[in-house]
């Protein structure tokens, strides 16, 4: 915030309201418009939210025209060279970088976390083989909300990082058994000694039949796409899940609304 102020004349009064002009540390400025309605009784209208920032946020910055992304004021460049999704998620949800140390705990919590309950075989075999699979993602993620509520205090911040990292260790052996689903192929369970690409490639393309080993050059360009996929600043999804969280449910059940967004 800044001292500046930009001020709005009513042509139909003599009334005027100031409004304080905040100056973010990337793009453009924004005008606060949290007194107007009080101070004036107007509203604001902005179809499709084309020019309004609906909260203050250090964790991505994107300017598509000029090519420029930014997790946490790093460049996706340099982040692409350096590091991995696993150590880039750990970034978006911490801030900083991890350590050595931290980085090894954040990767093992995230294999520990990779299976899932065995009634979702249940009910992913209940979907037809040719269902969409975003149709099929809604619907399984949404199903963990039955599975992780009862411990599950939204107001908890260790709660909520939990279930943040449960998501991340478990989507792609959702995603893996959407893709077996579809082509008639059982489910396989995430191998933990295998890194998170390699993980998932593992779980959709191995057979009982005969052995599988991921391709490393394919698990290294999925995971620079799962790096350059991270996070997307407000876009339709992300504003869902915080419409839907501000609610105070369950975030899983949240992350399926953002996934309909996102489909």
């Amino acid at each position: 915030m800044n001292n500046k102020h930009v001020t709005i004349n009513f042509p139909d009064s003599d009334q005027s309201v100031e409004l304080p002009i905040i100056t973010g540390s990337m793009g453009p400025p924004t005008f606060d418009l949290k007194t107007l309605h009080k101070n004036s009784g107007y509203f604001t209208y902005d179809s499709g939210f084309a020019a309004t920032a609906a909260c203050r946020s250090a964790i991505t910055f994107i300017d598509g025209g000029k090519g420029v992304l930014l997790y946490r004021g790093y460049p996706i460049e340099q982040l692409a060279e350096n590091s991995n999704f696993v150590e880039t998620s750990y970034l978006l949800l911490n801030g900083e970088l991890p350590t050595k140390n931290q980085y090894e705990d954040f990767d093992t919590e995230i294999r520990y976390h990779t299976m899932v309950h065995e009634k979702m075989k249940m009910l992913m075999s209940g979907f037809q083989y040719d269902a969409h699979p975003m149709a099929m993602m809604v619907g399984v993620v949404g199903s963990f909300a039955a599975f992780y509520h009862d411990w599950m205090n939204m107001s908890d911040p260790e709660h909520r990082r939990l279930a943040a990292v449960r998501l991340i260790a478990k989507m792609p052996t959702i995603a893996a058994s959407v893709y077996k689903n579809s082509v008639g192929q059982p489910f396989v369970y995430p191998r933990n000694d295998l890194n998170f690409t390699e993980r998932l490639l593992h779980m959709m393309y191995a057979v009982p039949s005969e052995p599988y080993e991921p391709n490393p050059v394919a698990a290294k360009a999925l995971d620079l796409l799962f790096m350059l996929h991270a996070d997307h600043e407000q876009n339709a999804s992300t504003s869902t899940v915080r419409l839907v969280g501000s609610t105070g449910a369950n975030p899983f059940a949240c992350v399926s609304a953002g996934i309909a967004s996102l489909w």
